[in-house]
């Protein structure tokens, strides 16, 4: 910053004097913000080919587009009070981001710090934009105590109102602990970055002091643990930038707020067209399973198929698709884990997936092909007449577009918590030939109710005769070729299309689930 002057002020092509040290120190001030730990421990953290905070906010975001909040904020010995915050776009529509800074004091929470991390939460709401939190940090600073505070909205307040009206996302891309890591349970969506990302609610040195047991943050909170065990994250990345990219993704089937819908996405493959290899996909036989994942990527716009929550309740897949351009969440049976039986976890990962679904206006389409319920002592004791209850209010709640679809069988309360009793709310209602409904299996029921064996065979061809009965009740609007169900799923979002685009409105449910 240097000026070139003449008299007090003259004629200028620079910056005038009095200016220059004003400038000067805003510079200074920017820099040692933006500095983060410093070389020396951003050298030790990048040594390992990790990214520091501010790279993996760029690694995020559209190039160029990040503009910061609250860089000053806190002692200027704690650069940016160890939270990188502020806002900037994805597919040129506007997000918020924070991201904690473990190479400054672990990435704990300090006063500003908290003040920045409700900011743009609060912001998010305000502007009606997702946010995405970046977690790698002690939780709170202990030094807090010793600073007077005076009562305000925290961040967790902030973020618990912004379910159902913003998408929010959390990456765990370190070991989060306390505060932070409640950041992900709260969000819509979250991501565990392997190794590195680990979730407790305290780490092993205070587990330690406070139980005696010994344990490793991979054995405490790891992707493992917080994936397949306690679903508080949903999917796993192998490195930051694929974290980022799953981010871009995820949003990408979502409108930016409750008050849009999802965007048309032309990806080159949304006309209709028959699925000639979905017979070999498909076993015609019900006591073969199957893997329903081909059975999406067959139906789904080219490459648009996310798998949610893979590794946990896995005997029911959870997936966003595109379908002729259109945002779609689809839940499936998955025959080859449990033969397709809906057990707890799977149960409680599919409603609250349909409940985000149906809060951010995506038509769900459900694919039927289960022996019901999974039935058992162990079952029962783990709550299961609760879990899927709980399935069956959150599809009942749909105000969105709901297409069922019997691919092979579902019995029992397995028909019902998939979306297929009558007038329960659907655009379509479909079967395929050789489908089964019942409340149990023919052959059992007959048993277990002591008939005789004329009725026992009259149960038996009853649901031998398939899906005809009940289409010729008009249970089912039809029974299509399986060949043809990408074209029959595309008519009815055509149907539904006035509920699909023009403005759009929060959900609002009174009551409470199950």
């Amino acid at each position: 910053m240097s000026a070139r002057r003449t008299g007090e002020r003259g004629e200028m092509t620079g910056i005038p004097s009095d200016w220059q040290p004003l400038l000067a120190d805003l510079e200074r001030r920017r820099a040692a913000a933006a500095a983060m730990g410093g070389p020396d421990k951003l050298a030790r953290y990048t040594a390992a080919g990790r990214p520091d905070p501010r790279l993996r906010i760029d690694m995020l975001l559209d190039a160029g587009t990040f503009t910061e909040i609250g860089r000053l904020a806190g002692d200027p010995a704690t650069p940016a009070d160890a939270f990188v915050a502020g806002h900037g776009t994805i597919d040129g529509r506007p997000v918020l981001v924070g991201s904690e800074d473990f190479t400054v004091a672990g990435g704990s929470i300090g006063v500003a710090a908290a003040s920045k991390r409700t900011r743009i939460a609060t912001l998010a709401l305000h502007e009606r934009v997702p946010l995405v939190m970046l977690l790698e940090g002690a939780g709170h600073r202990p030094t807090n105590h010793l600073v007077p505070q005076r009562p305000a909205p925290g961040d967790l307040q902030a973020i618990a109102d912004l379910a159902g009206l913003v998408p929010t996302v959390a990456v765990v891309v370190g070991p989060s602990a306390g505060h932070g890591a409640l950041a992900a349970p709260l969000s819509d969506f979250a991501v565990m970055v392997e190794p590195e990302g680990a979730l407790f609610s305290a780490g092993p040195p205070l587990v330690q002091a406070a139980t005696g047991e010994q344990v490793t943050k991979a054995e405490l909170g790891g992707s493992l643990v917080h994936t397949r065990v306690a679903p508080v994250a949903h999917n796993v990345a192998a490195t930051d930038a694929d974290a980022a990219a799953l981010v871009r993704r995820y949003l990408s089937y979502f409108g930016s707020n409750a008050w849009q819908h999802a965007p048309f996405v032309d990806r080159g493959d949304i006309g209709p067209r028959e699925l000639t290899s979905i017979l070999d996909l498909i076993p015609a036989d019900h006591r073969r399973g199957y893997d329903m994942l081909p059975v999406l990527g067959l139906l789904a716009d080219a490459d648009s198929v996310l798998v949610v929550q893979p590794a946990h309740g896995r005997s029911i897949i959870t997936a966003l698709v595109s379908i002729g351009g259109r945002s779609v969440a689809v839940v499936a049976n998955q025959p080859r884990e449990l033969a397709g039986a809906i057990d707890v976890a799977a149960a409680n990962k599919a409603a609250r997936f349909i409940q985000i679904a149906g809060a951010f206006h995506l038509p769900v389409l459900f694919l039927a092909d289960n022996p019901g319920v999974l039935a058992g002592s162990a079952s029962e004791r783990a709550g299961i007449l609760r879990a899927g209850a709980r399935m069956f209010a959150a599809q009942r709640r749909l105000t969105v577009p709901k297409i069922h679809v019997t691919v092979r069988k579902a019995f029992g309360f397995g028909s019902s918590v998939m979306g297929m009793n009558p007038y329960d709310r659907q655009t379509l209602n479909l079967a395929f030939p050789g489908s089964t409904l019942g409340g149990i299996p023919a052959a059992v029921g007959g048993a277990t109710s002591k008939a005789d064996q004329q009725t026992r065979k009259a149960l038996l061809d009853r649901e031998a005769a398939g899906p005809w009965p009940l289409a010729g009740s008009a249970t089912y609007d039809d029974v299509i070729d399986p060949r043809q169900l990408r074209t029959a799923i595309l008519d009815g979002l055509r149907l539904a299309a006035d509920r699909l685009q023009g403005q759009a409105e929060p959900v609002r449910h009174t009551g409470y689930l199950p």
